[in-house]
């Protein structure tokens, strides 16, 4: 049978999206390598699924599927496309929405200029809701390598796990190296997104994310968020920033202690298919 799908993306992190809220799907690891895979499939990072309310606050589930076939508990940069994306296809005509993922719910807010702005929850330091073992609750974490070398991180909770190394140069920065790296390493037990952080003023960062389950992407939107908490955490960052990732920029708002974290950046449709698929 066919499948419909729509392709996007945020600052170039891209998506196949597929509309579950009148027909279940639930793609088994084969389909999702047909769909994530740009030589011989569609081509994305990961795949969003939409499907109907799971409870009466929200106005959508929502699933993230890795290109690897593990299933993840929060895509930012996702978010803001399922938020166009419905609203595209009429599925909700309301300027807020509200999204149900694996481990949280999002508020988004849309704006005429496509831009969409997002409430990223209030960011977990607690090494058990990272999770990171083996550690107690610091602002500075030492990790052995498998190399035997040394390297010093942060460590915060946005829905799924994140490491934030700060360096002098993302350009420079052995981000496959160490993000593969920290993969497999037993202080994350499910794994963990890490993120390259270059502060340049307390206004402005650069950043490069080695995501689970999807490699290095050119945006990460709960990495943005996570190296924004950190840069917070270490008195680095002021409570707005714009973050500059490989794909573009995004607008990030956080007071601090225990408050919300905002996000805001762009969403695109690229194009529509279809592709065949098992029943």
């Amino acid at each position: 049978m066919l499948l419909n799908f729509t392709k996007m993306q945020g600052l170039g992190n891209d998506f196949v999206v597929v509309d579950a809220t009148a027909r279940p799907f639930q793609p088994d690891a084969a389909l999702l390598q047909r769909l994530t895979d740009r030589h011989f499939g569609v081509g994305c990072d990961q795949v969003l699924v939409i499907d109907p309310p799971p409870a009466a606050d929200v106005d959508f589930g929502y699933r993230i599927y890795n290109s690897d076939g593990s299933e993840s508990g929060q895509c930012l940069n996702g978010s803001r496309c399922v938020a166009r994306f419905v609203r595209e296809r009429g599925l909700s005509q309301k300027a807020h929405v509200r999204l149900r993922t694996q481990t949280s719910v999002l508020e988004l807010e849309q704006f005429d200029d496509g831009r969409v702005r997002v409430n990223t929850g209030v960011p977990r330091f607690e090494p058990k809701s990272v999770p990171l073992v083996g550690h107690a609750r610091n602002k500075v974490y030492s990790i052995e390598l498998p190399d035997g070398s040394q390297i010093s991180c942060g460590a915060v909770s946005m829905g799924n796990p994140h490491a934030v190394i700060l360096v002098d140069d993302v350009d420079s920065a052995p981000v496959a190296e160490i993000g593969a790296a920290l993969q497999h390493h037993p202080a994350f037990p499910q794994r963990v997104n890490v993120g390259f952080l270059q502060i340049i003023d307390s206004a402005h960062a650069r950043l490069r994310v080695y995501e689970r389950g999807a490699g290095e992407t050119l945006a990460c939107g709960s990495g943005a968020c996570a190296a924004m908490a950190v840069g917070r955490l270490w008195e680095r960052l002021g409570a707005r920033v714009e973050m500059s990732l490989r794909g573009g920029k995004l607008n990030l708002e956080w007071s601090g202690t225990e408050s919300e974290l905002w996000m805001t950046g762009p969403a695109e449709t690229v194009f529509e298919g279809s592709i065949e698929w098992p029943k």
